[in-house]
Protein backbone atom coordinates (compact mmCIF):
# COMPACT_ATOMS: atom_id res chain seq x y z
CA UNK A 1 0.00 0.00 0.00
CA UNK A 2 1.55 3.70 -0.83
CA UNK A 3 2.15 5.97 1.41
CA UNK A 4 -0.56 7.57 2.74
CA UNK A 5 0.93 10.65 3.67
CA UNK A 6 2.06 11.37 0.25
CA UNK A 7 -1.65 10.09 -1.58
CA UNK A 8 -4.68 11.95 -2.46
CA UNK A 9 -5.86 11.70 0.96
CA UNK A 10 -3.28 14.34 1.91
CA UNK A 11 -2.52 16.07 -1.50
CA UNK A 12 -5.78 16.78 -2.87
CA UNK A 13 -8.25 19.23 -1.76
CA UNK A 14 -11.85 17.41 -1.41
CA UNK A 15 -15.16 19.22 -2.72
CA UNK A 16 -17.84 17.74 -0.43
CA UNK A 17 -20.50 16.20 -2.28
CA UNK A 18 -18.84 17.59 -5.45
CA UNK A 19 -18.46 21.51 -5.93
CA UNK A 20 -21.53 22.15 -5.70
CA UNK A 21 -23.65 25.24 -5.70
CA UNK A 22 -27.33 25.73 -5.23
CA UNK A 23 -27.50 29.33 -6.79
CA UNK A 24 -25.64 28.01 -10.07
CA UNK A 25 -28.38 25.48 -9.99
CA UNK A 26 -25.34 22.63 -9.33
CA UNK A 27 -26.67 20.19 -6.77
CA UNK A 28 -25.11 18.24 -4.20
CA UNK A 29 -24.20 14.51 -5.00
CA UNK A 30 -24.81 15.22 -8.81
CA UNK A 31 -22.95 14.35 -11.84
CA UNK A 32 -22.48 18.23 -12.72
CA UNK A 33 -20.91 19.07 -9.58
CA UNK A 34 -18.58 15.80 -9.69
CA UNK A 35 -17.78 17.57 -13.15
CA UNK A 36 -17.07 21.05 -12.05
CA UNK A 37 -14.94 19.48 -9.14
CA UNK A 38 -12.66 17.53 -11.60
CA UNK A 39 -13.08 21.08 -13.56
CA UNK A 40 -10.76 22.54 -10.99
CA UNK A 41 -8.56 19.71 -10.10
CA UNK A 42 -10.40 18.66 -6.49
CA UNK A 43 -11.23 15.47 -5.24
CA UNK A 44 -14.77 14.42 -4.62
CA UNK A 45 -16.22 13.11 -1.83
CA UNK A 46 -20.13 11.78 -2.21
CA UNK A 47 -22.46 9.52 -0.63
CA UNK A 48 -23.94 5.81 -0.79
CA UNK A 49 -26.74 4.45 0.44
CA UNK A 50 -29.22 1.79 -1.03
CA UNK A 51 -32.49 1.70 -2.88
CA UNK A 52 -34.98 -0.61 -2.47
CA UNK A 53 -33.62 -3.19 -5.14
CA UNK A 54 -30.35 -2.73 -3.72
CA UNK A 55 -28.84 -0.42 -6.00
CA UNK A 56 -25.81 1.83 -5.05
CA UNK A 57 -27.03 5.13 -5.73
CA UNK A 58 -25.56 8.79 -4.86
CA UNK A 59 -27.36 10.43 -1.86
CA UNK A 60 -27.23 11.57 1.65
CA UNK A 61 -30.45 12.30 2.91
CA UNK A 62 -33.09 9.46 4.43
CA UNK A 63 -35.86 11.64 2.79
CA UNK A 64 -36.11 12.61 -0.61
CA UNK A 65 -37.89 16.32 0.40
CA UNK A 66 -34.25 18.74 0.97
CA UNK A 67 -33.20 17.18 -2.33
CA UNK A 68 -36.20 16.83 -4.77
CA UNK A 69 -38.86 18.38 -3.14
CA UNK A 70 -40.92 15.14 -3.23
CA UNK A 71 -42.46 13.18 -0.07
CA UNK A 72 -40.69 9.22 0.52
CA UNK A 73 -37.38 8.02 1.47
CA UNK A 74 -34.64 6.75 -0.62
CA UNK A 75 -34.93 3.50 0.44
CA UNK A 76 -38.37 2.92 -0.79
CA UNK A 77 -37.16 3.68 -4.30
CA UNK A 78 -36.49 1.03 -7.09
CA UNK A 79 -33.58 1.92 -9.98
CA UNK A 80 -35.99 2.46 -12.48
CA UNK A 81 -37.97 5.33 -10.16
CA UNK A 82 -34.64 7.84 -10.16
CA UNK A 83 -35.74 9.44 -13.61
CA UNK A 84 -38.24 10.96 -11.85
CA UNK A 85 -36.79 12.69 -9.03
CA UNK A 86 -34.53 15.71 -10.24
CA UNK A 87 -32.33 17.38 -7.95
CA UNK A 88 -33.28 21.02 -6.76
CA UNK A 89 -35.38 21.13 -9.76
CA UNK A 90 -32.38 21.40 -12.00
CA UNK A 91 -32.13 18.42 -15.08
CA UNK A 92 -29.92 16.41 -12.72
CA UNK A 93 -31.45 13.28 -11.56
CA UNK A 94 -30.02 11.08 -8.55
CA UNK A 95 -26.96 8.87 -9.81
CA UNK A 96 -26.59 5.34 -9.14
CA UNK A 97 -22.79 4.42 -7.73
CA UNK A 98 -21.88 3.60 -11.34
CA UNK A 99 -22.57 6.28 -13.01
CA UNK A 100 -20.92 8.48 -11.05
CA UNK A 101 -17.58 6.42 -11.38
CA UNK A 102 -18.12 5.91 -14.80
CA UNK A 103 -18.41 10.02 -15.10
CA UNK A 104 -15.17 10.48 -12.93
CA UNK A 105 -13.29 7.91 -15.10
CA UNK A 106 -10.17 8.16 -12.30
CA UNK A 107 -10.03 11.86 -13.58
CA UNK A 108 -9.83 12.46 -10.08
CA UNK A 109 -9.72 10.56 -6.08
CA UNK A 110 -12.83 9.82 -4.82
CA UNK A 111 -13.76 9.27 -1.02
CA UNK A 112 -16.95 7.52 -0.85
CA UNK A 113 -19.19 7.82 2.01
CA UNK A 114 -21.00 4.08 2.71
CA UNK A 115 -24.38 4.74 4.77
CA UNK A 116 -26.09 1.64 5.63
CA UNK A 117 -28.54 1.36 8.42
CA UNK A 118 -28.71 -2.24 8.19
CA UNK A 119 -26.49 -5.34 9.16
CA UNK A 120 -23.13 -5.00 7.15
CA UNK A 121 -22.72 -7.05 4.03
CA UNK A 122 -25.45 -7.24 1.35
CA UNK A 123 -25.12 -3.52 0.27
CA UNK A 124 -21.24 -3.45 0.81
CA UNK A 125 -20.94 -6.22 -1.79
CA UNK A 126 -23.29 -4.70 -4.01
CA UNK A 127 -20.20 -1.44 -3.74
CA UNK A 128 -17.33 -3.50 -3.66
CA UNK A 129 -18.15 -5.29 -6.87
CA UNK A 130 -18.70 -1.65 -8.48
CA UNK A 131 -15.19 -0.33 -6.96
CA UNK A 132 -13.63 -3.85 -7.96
CA UNK A 133 -12.77 -2.46 -11.60
CA UNK A 134 -12.58 0.94 -11.20
CA UNK A 135 -9.22 2.13 -12.12
CA UNK A 136 -9.18 5.21 -10.35
CA UNK A 137 -8.05 6.31 -6.59
CA UNK A 138 -10.55 6.22 -3.83
CA UNK A 139 -11.33 5.20 -0.39
CA UNK A 140 -14.50 4.55 1.93
CA UNK A 141 -15.25 6.41 4.68
CA UNK A 142 -18.33 5.34 7.25
CA UNK A 143 -19.01 6.57 10.97
CA UNK A 144 -20.18 3.50 11.16
CA UNK A 145 -16.91 1.29 12.31
CA UNK A 146 -18.91 -2.36 11.56
CA UNK A 147 -19.15 -1.06 8.00
CA UNK A 148 -15.40 -0.71 7.83
CA UNK A 149 -14.52 -3.81 9.79
CA UNK A 150 -16.16 -5.12 6.92
CA UNK A 151 -14.50 -3.92 4.05
CA UNK A 152 -10.90 -4.56 6.25
CA UNK A 153 -12.08 -8.27 6.34
CA UNK A 154 -13.41 -8.74 2.81
CA UNK A 155 -11.32 -5.75 1.00
CA UNK A 156 -8.45 -4.82 3.25
CA UNK A 157 -6.39 -3.13 -0.06
CA UNK A 158 -8.86 -0.40 -0.09
CA UNK A 159 -8.23 2.57 1.89
CA UNK A 160 -10.39 3.27 5.04
CA UNK A 161 -11.29 6.85 6.74
CA UNK A 162 -13.17 6.44 10.19
CA UNK A 163 -15.34 9.46 10.40
CA UNK A 164 -16.10 11.11 13.55
CA UNK A 165 -17.09 13.98 15.68
CA UNK A 166 -18.97 14.90 19.04
CA UNK A 167 -22.29 14.26 17.41
CA UNK A 168 -23.59 16.78 19.39
CA UNK A 169 -26.97 17.08 17.81
CA UNK A 170 -27.41 13.25 16.65
CA UNK A 171 -30.17 10.96 18.15
CA UNK A 172 -27.61 8.14 19.85
CA UNK A 173 -27.56 6.90 22.90
CA UNK A 174 -24.67 8.45 25.16
CA UNK A 175 -22.74 5.47 25.67
CA UNK A 176 -22.55 5.42 22.01
CA UNK A 177 -21.68 8.77 21.30
CA UNK A 178 -18.78 8.73 23.84
CA UNK A 179 -17.54 5.53 21.99
CA UNK A 180 -17.35 6.91 18.77
CA UNK A 181 -16.36 10.06 20.03
CA UNK A 182 -13.17 8.71 21.20
CA UNK A 183 -12.68 6.39 18.29
CA UNK A 184 -12.99 3.75 21.00
CA UNK A 185 -13.75 1.28 18.38
CA UNK A 186 -10.69 1.43 15.34
CA UNK A 187 -9.22 -1.91 16.97
CA UNK A 188 -12.04 -3.05 14.54
CA UNK A 189 -11.53 -0.97 11.92
CA UNK A 190 -7.65 -0.28 11.36
CA UNK A 191 -8.47 2.64 9.87
CA UNK A 192 -5.59 4.02 7.51
CA UNK A 193 -6.63 7.86 8.03
CA UNK A 194 -9.31 9.56 10.24
CA UNK A 195 -11.74 12.01 8.79
CA UNK A 196 -12.98 14.45 12.34
CA UNK A 197 -16.01 16.99 12.26
CA UNK A 198 -14.20 20.69 11.64
CA UNK A 199 -15.84 22.51 14.68
CA UNK A 200 -14.66 19.61 17.11
CA UNK A 201 -10.69 20.12 16.01
CA UNK A 202 -8.62 20.00 17.64
CA UNK A 203 -8.94 17.30 20.23
CA UNK A 204 -7.28 14.66 22.56
CA UNK A 205 -8.84 11.89 20.71
CA UNK A 206 -7.65 12.40 17.61
CA UNK A 207 -3.82 12.89 19.13
CA UNK A 208 -3.45 9.37 19.68
CA UNK A 209 -3.35 9.00 16.01
CA UNK A 210 -0.21 11.24 14.78
CA UNK A 211 0.76 8.15 12.64
CA UNK A 212 -2.48 8.71 10.46
CA UNK A 213 -3.61 11.43 8.23
CA UNK A 214 -6.51 13.23 9.90
CA UNK A 215 -9.20 15.10 7.47
CA UNK A 216 -11.27 18.06 8.74
CA UNK A 217 -15.09 17.93 7.80
CA UNK A 218 -17.15 19.64 6.46
CA UNK A 219 -14.82 23.24 6.14
CA UNK A 220 -17.20 26.14 5.11
CA UNK A 221 -15.27 29.16 5.18
CA UNK A 222 -11.41 30.60 4.38
CA UNK A 223 -11.50 31.67 7.94
CA UNK A 224 -12.38 28.26 9.04
CA UNK A 225 -9.49 26.82 6.88
CA UNK A 226 -7.08 28.99 7.82
CA UNK A 227 -8.25 28.05 11.95
CA UNK A 228 -8.16 24.03 11.42
CA UNK A 229 -5.56 23.44 8.87
CA UNK A 230 -3.73 23.91 11.71
CA UNK A 231 -4.54 20.84 13.58
CA UNK A 232 -4.98 18.75 10.38
CA UNK A 233 -3.57 17.86 6.98
CA UNK A 234 -6.26 17.89 4.51
CA UNK A 235 -9.80 19.35 4.55
CA UNK A 236 -13.02 17.98 2.68
CA UNK A 237 -14.87 21.65 2.14
CA UNK A 238 -18.43 23.04 0.34
CA UNK A 239 -19.42 26.98 0.25
CA UNK A 240 -16.10 27.91 -1.10
CA UNK A 241 -12.71 27.23 -2.17
CA UNK A 242 -9.83 27.07 -0.36
CA UNK A 243 -6.86 29.66 -0.73
CA UNK A 244 -4.17 27.43 0.14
Amino acid sequence: MEDIFNSFIVNTLIAHRGLHNKELGIPENSLLAFEKAIEKGYGVEFDVQALDDGTPVVFHDSKLSRMTGKDGYIHNLNKEDLKNYNLLNTSQIIPTLEEALALVNARTPIIIEVKNGFRPGAFEKKVLELLKNYKGQFAIVSFNPYILNWFRNNAPNILRGQNSSFFEDEKLSPFKKLLLKRLKLTYLTSPNFISYESKNLPNRYVKRFKHLPLLAWTVTCQEEYLRVIKYCDNVIFEGFEPKV
